[in-house]
């Protein structure tokens, strides 16, 4: 991409993360107090992480079969309440061993 198509892109993301995280600030002067908006406040990164993190894992291997393989045992492993290596390990090791049984079936 040419660099003076980019700089339009590059402005109006640069203007929309801005917004984003200066009109909060001017239009609320005071401590939010409502239970609502504030759980609602305090979910928004894990929902946004979540929705970038799922399509992600359904993608990351050969097929959607040994994805979701992996994402179940990561699920049932994070379940249980070990740790996050734990987790992860898992589900990489379901996620290949899923593989493995697709390349002989």
């Amino acid at each position: 991409m040419p660099f003076a198509s980019f700089i339009p892109y590059l402005i109006v993301m640069a203007g929309v993360t801005y917004l984003v995280r200066v009109v909060p600030f001017t239009l609320i002067n005071k401590k939010i107090e409502n239970k609502f908006v504030n759980s609602f406040l305090y979910y928004i990164p894990y929902a946004v992480l979540s929705a970038m993190t799922f399509p992600a894992i359904l993608y990351a291997t050969g097929s959607t079969v040994s994805a979701a393989a992996g994402f179940i045992a990561a699920i049932l492993i994070a379940y249980t309440g070990r740790g996050l290596l734990t987790v992860a390990v898992g589900a990489c090791s379901a996620a290949f061993i899923a593989e493995l049984a697709l390349m002989f079936i």
